[in-house]
């Protein structure tokens, strides 16, 4: 039973048979918590239809659906909000409805295609903070589309070309002695972002010295003798030379190497891997048939450009004078690229920071230019950065917070805090491990996940691996309870069933109307590209359940029929909490 949209039909012929008129758009959201209902009818716009007050209209439409529509039990009304009570018959129903369905909440395929690209890393350094937040939305979009039925295509463009790979490249090649991963211990990944930072501290050393000699700051910075290096390094790269292209390919190898550990352990996936080295080939090629056709012009200098102004932006370089692309050129590129690998998609939804709006409706504005239809349906899924206590990240100084490292802490923090709870004496080593990797990974990912995406964050390691509070493993461990009174009920020969309950408590009543929410939240996260709703959803069903377990002593019930129901009625929560979690990429454990 679809309670939203009975409840709707009935509004509709209520208002048909009181007022003589049909309406289709009217607002049904749900009730205060301050009132007494579960779904809210606003009055005010059918005022005009009913030309009577608005507390006036809520009265009468309310009295015609307790006498009518055989759903509402009662209503009351509060300054034109009418806010009805559905009866426990069609609760009932309605969880009824639910509970004979083994895939509740997951939606048959529908045809349709969609792209989503997220994480997009620079080979110079490794994954952090920032990423992490990136990789959680971008997957966990992805997963919501999934579930809606959506054929999903995950993807990132590795930008593992420029001046900043040559940096790193240069500083190597000046400093490492032929240091590797395996010769040094540490992950690839970490080798070469500890030489991006070596780059980094001998050019500042060498700006200041040429400084000192007189020399200006701005000439300076192009006459160190480190910068020039990797500048002929990007050159020669340019020329194909043969000896920068290995030094390259085997140093970004080993960033690969420490990209996909890193990957593993966040529980995130790609179907298809983009490199920006391959994808600006095609980016460069675009832009002059552009400049063919007279969608783009060139300079005296030899230059290309967009000009934007008549769309409200600025002019736009996609080609260098020296004929070398820019980031813009790339991402032409590879926006074409996979609509060709994947013609069936519907758009691409980019997972990129904030600080990159303007890029992306460049990037929109020319692809449409070009003659791509298809870049009406591109989307930039845009998000806040994240702040820490201590200030802002900065790659270059080696002052970030490594992802690695981060979730390392909050596993170790999450093992700590679970010894210390003394639940796990009968877990062996590994269980406890592996009990410590969800907990910890799960707090990190539900804390980056529950703020809208496009708010700025603050990230709080403590706060976030809390039991208590709007955090993951409050919500982990209300599963890992509602698993431990369902072995309860299984160790005593009680099977989950709805037969035969005539009545409702109030505590019960909430958390159906939560379960029966799932559907309607996984079309409005998949709409939003918020999977915020999704992590407040299961915080909301989590918190429910546990104010029903406090209110109501589940195994001291009398009546057989009232057990079994509140048995079945533990299992679909249980199993929704976990679907829901499962969309952030978040696992719950059995026992906590």
């Amino acid at each position: 039973m679809n309670l939203d949209l009975t409840l709707r039909t009935e509004i509709q012929k209520a208002v048909a048979e009181l007022f003589h008129q049909t309406i289709e758009q009217f607002q049904l959201q749900p009730t205060n918590v301050e009132f007494e209902g579960s779904h809210t009818l606003v009055c005010f716009p059918l005022t005009r239809i009913s030309k009577l007050k608005p507390e006036e209209t809520g009265n009468a439409i309310g009295n015609y659906l307790v006498e009518h529509s055989g759903i509402v039990a009662r209503f009351n009304v509060v300054k034109g909000f009418l806010n009805l009570v559905i009866s426990d018959a069609v609760w009932i129903q309605v969880f009824e409805s639910i509970f004979a369905q083994t895939n509740y909440g997951i939606a048959e395929p529908t045809g349709r295609e969609v792209m989503v690209e997220y994480s997009s890393p620079n080979t110079n350094k490794p994954l952090h903070l920032g990423h992490l937040r990136n990789n959680f939305l971008g997957y966990s979009v992805a997963e919501i589309y999934k579930a809606i039925g959506y054929t999903v295509h995950k993807v990132q463009i590795i930008n593992d070309r420029g001046i900043h790979i040559c940096k790193s490249m240069a500083a190597w090649k000046l400093f490492g002695n032929g240091e590797t991963p395996e010769s040094s211990g540490l992950k690839g990944d970490k080798l070469v972002g500890k030489y991006y930072v070596e780059f980094d501290k001998n050019f500042k050393a060498q700006c200041k010295e040429l400084e000192e000699k007189g020399t200006t700051k701005e000439e300076a910075e192009k006459q160190a003798p480190i910068m020039k290096l990797a500048v002929q390094m990007l050159q020669q790269w340019e020329q194909k030379d043969l000896e920068t292209l290995k030094l390259w390919s085997t140093m970004n190898g080993w960033v690969y190497a420490g990209f996909d550990a890193t990957y593993k352990r966040m529980g995130v996936d790609f179907e298809k891997l983009y490199y920006e080295s391959t994808t600006y080939l095609l980016g460069k090629e675009e832009v002059l048939r552009g400049v063919e056709q007279g969608v783009f012009y060139k300079k005296e200098d030899g230059s290309v450009w967009v000009d934007l102004t008549a769309d409200g932006l600025d002019q736009k370089v996609l080609l260098r004078s020296d004929g070398t692309s820019v980031y813009m050129t790339q991402d032409i590129g590879t926006a074409i690229l996979r609509f060709r690998d994947f013609p069936k998609i519907e758009g691409q939804i980019y997972t990129v920071g904030n600080e990159q709006e303007y890029h992306f409706k460049v990037l929109f504005l020319i692809l449409g230019k070009l003659g791509y239809e298809w870049a009406k349906k591109c989307y930039h899924l845009s998000y806040g950065m994240v702040d820490l206590p201590t200030g802002k990240m900065k790659s270059r100084e080696g002052t970030v917070v490594d992802a690695d490292d981060l979730m390392q802490e909050m596993v170790e923090e999450a093992c700590k805090q679970t010894k210390e709870l003394g639940k796990i004496d009968e877990l062996s080593t590994e269980e406890v491990n592996d009990l410590a990797e969800m907990i910890g990974l799960g707090a990190l990912k539900f804390f980056l996940l529950k703020v809208d995406p496009k708010k700025r964050m603050m990230f709080d390691p403590s706060e976030s691996i809390q039991l208590q509070g709007h955090t993951g493993p409050f919500i982990q461990y209300t599963h890992a309870r509602i698993k431990s009174i369902l072995r309860k009920a299984e160790s005593m020969n009680i099977a989950p069933d709805v037969v035969d309950v005539k009545s409702l408590e109030p505590a019960e009543r909430e958390v159906i109307f939560k379960i029966n929410q799932y559907t309607n939240k996984l079309q409005e996260a998949a709409r939003e590209y918020s999977p915020a709703l999704i992590a407040n959803y299961a915080y909301e069903l989590a918190k429910e359940y546990n104010q029903f377990y406090q209110a109501i002593p589940i195994f001291n019930e009398s009546d057989p029929a009232k057990l079994k129901f509140r048995i079945a009625f533990s299992q679909v929560t249980a199993s929704t909490i976990a679907k829901a979690m499962s969309l952030l990429g978040i696992r719950v454990p059995e026992r906590m």
